[in-house]
């Protein structure tokens, strides 16, 4: 579809979109995007009209495919722009556009067009955006853009708001820092990491120091920086000491890890590596292992879970990673939170952090683009909503079609022939979340389910005069993940229940 729509008119492409039935439209929309040809982007131009009620998914598969296209071109960050420029949008369009400029301005750096005039209307939007946000929650998907551009040159913006922000603007921004290579996490990033796990300057919730501490502890830490950490353990709380000593052993077991010889030699001094360090009692977890490992790749999971003193589910993250050559692709991380339950059951917050606001929500990053954060209810009475009106269907994070590969090669033979080489590779996803709180069962559910299907298209073709061959193959699999938790706090300790089922993959 996205061949015959690279060779297609304007107008051709424009009368497909009008004309098609409205469950196909999506479809189309997506396959346009990726072909970015003149005419497609024209007839997207004119066909999507942003000013207008017009029905949130087709915009949102605009921009998500936008987004995820594997080489963007200047033309597409422009029509983006153009769609974004002066427009009153609904908050989740607007969200979703905001993320997706930032995507694009990366990707397009990362092709060296960072001198492009689109790619610096696109940060210079994003940046002027920032620095007039009033509400933190614009400012959040200001920093989410940000952290999915991945520029070096936004370190000192970022530091600012990790050192000065309140929790959520902290939070976000270190994510931000987290995904920069680690040439980038600089002596100056790594003070300024210190100072907040060290609460040097003001106090810190907890998620904050916890992250803070994670790019310490994963960009070549210097030997001092790990014993601070550990002995930092003996003044935390339970749980927080648990979730860092876990992590701290997860650096030892990881061959990979670039860590991980500091850490052996810092185990050798008995004061720190013996049974009452590491016997903390607590229900928080984190957990990293390998799936795969070729020469080339390794492939690796990684679960955290964060509670609370009172037994709550504060932070859980599942991570699946690829790691190949030097280079690290976040396939798909999700992270589920949960805050101001505790005070909601009547347990006490911790001195010196102000209470949090009741709320539940949910990110997602997906092949290393951060989607637009998913709210589940914020606040009592929007919980209290959503308890009783709920519908019992999952809030989906993210459903669409997305071009991965794109590759097109000509390479010349000794013998004066040409062979033309194609790739591509398309992803069909669908991933949904769900939270259940059970406020008289004292219960809290939580289940992600993620369904793809890949197929890779691959042709190679020689041509001449008196000879033409082609060979084509075409390979297809399809693959769904279900993870499931269940905390039951009604008696103590806290009961929990985890399920990671994976259905069986068709070959073809």
């Amino acid at each position: 579809f996205i061949r015959m729509l690279r060779s297609a008119k304007k107008r051709d492409v424009l009368e497909l979109l009008r004309r098609a039935p409205e469950e196909t439209r999506p479809f189309i929309v997506e396959a346009a995007v990726a072909a970015q040809s003149v005419a497609s982007l024209g007839a997207l131009s004119e066909f999507l009209d942003f000013s207008k009620e017009e029905p949130k998914l087709l915009l949102e598969k605009f921009l998500y495919a936008a987004a995820f296209s594997p080489r963007p071109s200047g033309e597409l960050l422009h029509l983006v722009l153009d769609k974004l420029d002066g427009k009153q949008l609904a908050p989740e369009i607007w969200e979703t556009a905001i993320v997706a400029v930032g995507s694009l301005v990366g990707k397009l750096c990362q092709q060296k067009l960072c001198g492009l005039q689109e790619v610096e209307r696109g940060l210079e939007t994003i940046l002027r955006g920032l620095r007039g946000a009033e509400e933190e929650p614009e400012v959040v998907i200001y920093l989410l853009a940000l952290g999915n551009a991945m520029l070096p040159g936004t370190i000192p913006t970022l530091l600012e708001h990790a050192e000065e922000g309140p929790a959520a603007v902290t939070t976000t921004a270190i994510s931000a820092l987290r995904r920069l290579p680690a040439r980038h996490i600089s002596s100056k990033v790594k003070r300024a990491m210190r100072r907040i796990f060290h609460e040097k300057r003001k106090s810190y919730e907890k998620t904050c120091r916890l992250a803070a501490a994670e790019i310490l502890l994963d960009n070549h830490p210097s030997p001092m920086d790990v014993i601070n950490i550990l002995l930092a353990t003996e003044e935390m709380e339970t749980e927080m000491a648990k979730f860092l000593l876990l992590k701290v052993q997860n650096s030892l077991r990881a061959h990979h890890h670039p860590a991980r010889k500091i850490m052996k030699d810092i185990m050798g001094d008995p004061q720190i590596n013996n049974y009452d360090f590491f016997s903390k009692v607590g229900t928080s977890s984190s957990f990293s292992g390998p799936l795969t490992v070729t020469q080339d790749l390794l492939s690796t999971f990684r679960l955290d879970l964060l509670f609370l003193e009172g037994g709550f589910l504060r932070k859980s993250v599942s991570e699946f990673s690829l790691l190949s050559r030097g280079r690290r692709l976040r396939a798909a991380q999700v992270s589920i939170e949960a805050q101001g339950m505790e005070s909601m059951m009547g347990e006490n917050i911790s001195d010196g952090e102000e209470e949090p606001e009741l709320m539940a929500g949910m990110s997602v990053t997906f092949f290393d683009v951060q989607l637009r954060p998913v709210i589940f209810f914020q606040g009592y009475t929007d919980l209290m909503a959503k308890v009783l009106l709920s519908s019992g269907e999952p809030t989906s994070v993210v459903k669409g079609n997305l071009l991965l590969m794109d590759h097109h090669q000509v390479i010349p033979l000794q013998s004066g022939l040409q062979v033309t080489v194609k790739l591509q590779g398309g992803l069909g996803l669908d991933i949904s979340a769900d939270v259940d709180v059970g406020i008289w069962e004292q219960e809290l559910k939580t289940s992600i389910n993620a369904r793809g299907s890949l197929s890779m298209d691959f042709q190679a073709e020689l041509e001449s005069p008196f000879l033409q061959a082609t060979l084509r193959s075409q390979t297809e699999v399809e693959t769904s993940i279900h993870f499931d938790t269940t905390l039951r706090f009604s008696s103590s300790p806290v009961l929990m229940c985890l399920q990671l089922r994976e259905e069986q993959v068709p070959y073809r």
